[in-house]
């Protein structure tokens, strides 16, 4: 989809005008994520660039900071707190999600962009407003500060997605493959795990995906609903710095990076997958 031979000057000019544009605006998102992961290999406890490592010289480098991660226990205890809190908000997320997208697809079901707008509002509503809302509610039934009260609030902040990447990955499903199944004697439980779920698969990991990263990164609802026994590692972050300045921070951000550009690379995979699964781009 290059520039056609018999493009105008005015044609060719916005052509490219358009993509230095692009170009300006993504080195402008990008660059302060590429700042961070070289100063995270500091040899100092500077959150500055020093001069040997400005000159390239080895001993400005150093990994003393990532090793400081791995071996001090606040910033080992939150990460356990993240990886026990954000699989389980996932499954949650992900089966309730999946099961609301495909109910909202039934043309029979009234009143469904009212309850799709109910349904995806955390992704919209500013998330303190969530946090104030979620604190207040879960202190009336008992559940503020603890394990199970966390994995709830991630999983109201995970379902919005699951529910958008499923929904848009039924737009393109043929539904006479259900009909087929069911004029052959298969009920409807067999019928979504063998013909429905095969399918659908791709955006029911896609949103499961989503919902992880928004679960393992989320600190405002954690800091409401949470206590000190479920410190996470935004949380603990957030922490570093409001009251130790610490490099091990950007230690952690380097590897938060690495992590979500590894899970955004898998759903561009999946998105591509699912799209040759219905036939809207070639094998």
């Amino acid at each position: 989809m290059g520039l056609p031979i018999y493009a105008s000057p005015a044609q060719k000019a916005w052509y490219y005008t358009f993509r230095i544009l692009c170009g300006m605006i993504f080195f402008f998102l990008i660059f302060p994520i590429l700042v961070i992961i070289p100063l995270s290999f500091n040899a100092q406890d500077f959150f500055t660039f020093t001069p040997e490592m400005l000159a390239f010289k080895a001993e400005g480098y150093s990994l003393k900071h990532y090793e400081d991660f791995f071996t001090n226990n606040d910033w080992q205890n939150a990460l356990k707190n993240s990886l026990r809190i954000a699989p389980i908000a996932t499954i949650m997320s992900v089966s309730f999600g999946t099961l609301a997208a495909i109910g909202l697809s039934q043309s029979h079901v009234p009143a469904r962009r009212a309850i799709m707008a109910i349904l995806i509002s955390p992704m919209i509503v500013p998330l303190i407003i969530s946090a104030t809302g979620m604190y207040f509610f879960y202190s009336k039934i008992g559940i503020q500060g603890t394990y199970w009260g966390v994995v709830l609030a991630h999983a109201v902040l995970g379902v919005p997605f699951v529910i958008i990447t499923v929904t848009a990955t039924l737009v393109g499903f043929d539904k006479s493959l259900t009909r087929a199944a069911a004029n052959m004697g298969a009920g409807p439980v067999r019928t979504f795990f063998k013909i429905q779920m095969p399918l659908i698969l791709p955006g029911v990991i896609s949103g499961g995906l989503f919902a992880f990263i928004t679960s393992f990164d989320e600190v405002v609802v954690v800091l409401f609903v949470g206590s000190a026994g479920q410190k996470t590692l935004p949380w603990q972050m957030f922490t570093g710095l409001r009251e130790q300045i610490s490099p091990t921070i950007l230690a952690v951000a380097t590897i938060l990076i690495a992590m979500s550009i590894l899970l955004l690379t898998t759903l561009e995979l999946l998105r591509r997958r699912s799209e040759r699964l219905r036939g809207m781009s070639p094998g």
